[in-house]
């Protein structure tokens, strides 16, 4: 029997824009697949978001350029940062925003400025740790390389290697008998460095020289490069009944892919809607979010302001738009975990395949207070979406997101929400199949009302 033709991502989000029942849709979640395979580096993420973007009729703007205030979709690129809104038609100066916020890196290792080095007939690429990987679960892994390459006149180049190309080899057993008594233990600066072929000789530009060849450019003309490697193993469905996907960076390329399906399906509904709908995907939040592209960076307000002064306002429209605008800061969380239940709080378990969560900590390390709890309530109720509350064991550290950083920065409204995974910050992260589309639908009926 063939199969019945699923419709697109969109195309379904679009329908739940109108009030259609949300359920399972196995096509969000294949494309979210495609998008974790196609998306190694934050530079990538944001081009994949930002094609999926021009396809819903979306424009790509210039910061150096001046603006208009016409009406659509646009977008900001810059590094591994996106900033994408929908202006609906006669939107005045100060309407507010709906946004939705996520990062788009992920803890990884990372090529420093000399990379080719090397010992005992071993050709090895130096890296360094970016953020707080699980560092065995690099370990063995078939790496590829990816990311931007700068070239002599300025411009930019993305590459990736997505092939077995490099590895972290681990040491044998037979090597070190007190790992079975004392645990695994990883020197950052010793262990981690992976090798990528046999010489005696370590030649200083060999593997830029390899990145030139294998993306085109002219010998000698990459003269910067943010490099980082990946795993290229591809996402897959897990379990008896493929309830579960596997996969890498899904902190947090979950959420920019929901939040992208989202503001296109919005931007192409049938009825406008009554705020202007807005996507800020960051980098760095892995460690800190302080840089041009981070959350803590001007980005996001530079761009709403522009808007609002495209549109012919002055700063009390700006004020007052800021005033009644509302983030949705998505970001993954932790899933009860069966062999660490006492982890968790005892009495808040998170289940993979329950819906999106919502975080809250008293202690500001998440931005939700009662009044974002009422907003995310009303969005998943219009979804017909379930949620779930997710708060720490009192005993344990709180992570925190780029919710309060937006909330601070911008003084707006901020919630913090997710999906709830295991394997937070391994290689291979894991999640239910159904969490990643009942999360755009949650925010897709978020930025249309």
């Amino acid at each position: 029997m063939t199969e019945p033709a699923r419709p697109s991502p969109t195309a379904a989000l679009a329908a739940s824009a109108s009030r259609a029942p949300l359920g399972f849709d196995r096509g969000h979640t294949d494309d979210l697949m495609t998008f974790l395979a196609a998306s190694p580096t934050p530079y990538h993420a944001v081009a994949n978001a930002a094609e999926r973007l021009e396809k819903a009729g979306f424009k790509q703007v210039a910061e150096t350029d001046a603006w208009d205030g016409t009406s659509g979709g646009k977008y900001v690129l810059r590094g591994g940062a996106i900033v994408a809104w929908y202006v609906p038609e006669g939107a005045a100066p100060h309407t507010p925003f709906r946004i939705v916020g996520a990062h788009t890196d992920s803890p990884n290792l990372r090529v420093k400025p000399l990379p080719d080095s090397g010992a005992h007939g071993w050709r090895q690429v130096a890296v360094e740790i970016y953020g707080g990987p699980l560092l065995n679960s690099w370990l063995d892994r078939d790496l590829g390389i990816a990311g931007r390459l700068t070239l002599r006149d300025g411009s930019t180049r993305l590459v990736n290697v997505d092939r077995p190309l490099l590895r972290v080899p681990q040491l044998a057993i037979h090597l070190d008998r007190s790992v079975t008594a004392d645990g695994l233990k990883l020197d950052k600066q010793r262990h981690m460095q992976p090798v990528w072929g046999l010489g005696r000789d370590v030649r200083d530009g060999d593997l830029i020289a390899f990145l030139e060849e294998t993306a085109g450019i002219p010998a000698g003309e990459v003269t910067g490069w943010d490099l980082m490697t990946h795993s290229v193993e591809p996402p897959a469905y897990l379990g008896r009944d493929h309830e579960l996907l596997a996969g890498p960076r899904m902190d947090n390329l979950l959420s920019v892919h929901a939040g992208t399906a989202a503001l296109a399906a919005v931007a192409s509904s049938s009825s406008q809607p009554a705020s202007i709908p807005v996507l800020a995907a960051f980098d760095h939040e892995e460690n800190g979010s302080q840089s041009d592209t981070g959350a803590d960076g001007p980005l996001l307000g530079n761009v709403l302001e522009r808007s609002v002064f495209a549109r012919g306002g002055s700063y009390e429209d700006r004020a007052r738009a800021f005033a009644g605008t509302v983030c949705l800061s998505s970001d993954t969380g932790h899933a009860v975990h069966p062999n660490y239940a006492e982890r968790h709080d005892p009495t808040h378990h998170p289940r993979v395949n329950g819906g999106p969560i919502l975080k809250v900590n008293v202690n500001n390390r998440y931005a939700t207070d009662g009044s974002g709890r009422a907003e995310f309530t009303a969005a998943c109720e219009a979804a017909d979406v379930p949620f779930q509350s997710f708060v720490s064991n009192n005993s344990m550290p709180c992570g925190t997101t780029i919710g309060p950083i937006t909330a601070a920065r911008h003084g707006i409204k901020t919630v913090d929400i997710g999906v709830a995974i295991l394997s937070m910050h391994s290689v291979r992260e894991l999640c239910g199949a159904d969490d990643p589309f009942l999360l755009a639908g949650a925010l897709t009926a978020f930025l249309e009302r």
